[in-house]
């Protein structure tokens, strides 16, 4: 089973999550680590190559976890989010596309 690495503040943003929806989000990442798909993912190519996103509804609360799995170590999270419209918000996909070019960066 693949580790999982939280990149940045990830882990703490993903911990202020709400109770199920934290609970939820820990049990898709175990999920990705044993190598199964997330119930609720899509790709997200605009973040990075081999990014994708776990998509988490909770109590009219839409949740986000970037993460990428392409790695033989381990999952990477990238960014832990809440969103407020429809649309993913710049700045998180900023936050995300930072952190995966830093993260292939430091891979070399």
């Amino acid at each position: 089973m693949k580790d999982v690495i939280f990149l940045g503040s990830s882990k703490s943003d993903l911990q202020a999550f709400p109770d199920n929806a934290r609970r939820e989000a820990g049990f898709q990442l175990f999920r990705v680590q044993e190598g199964k798909h997330p119930a609720d993912a899509k790709p997200m190519k605009i973040v990075g190559k081999g990014v994708f996103e776990i998509r988490i509804h909770e109590e009219g609360q839409a949740h986000r976890v970037f993460y990428v799995a392409k790695f033989e170590e381990a999952v990477y999270v990238l960014h832990a989010f809440e969103k407020k419209t429809r649309k993913t918000a710049r700045k998180d996909l900023e936050i995300g596309q930072r952190r995966y070019r830093e993260l292939i960066r430091q891979r070399g």
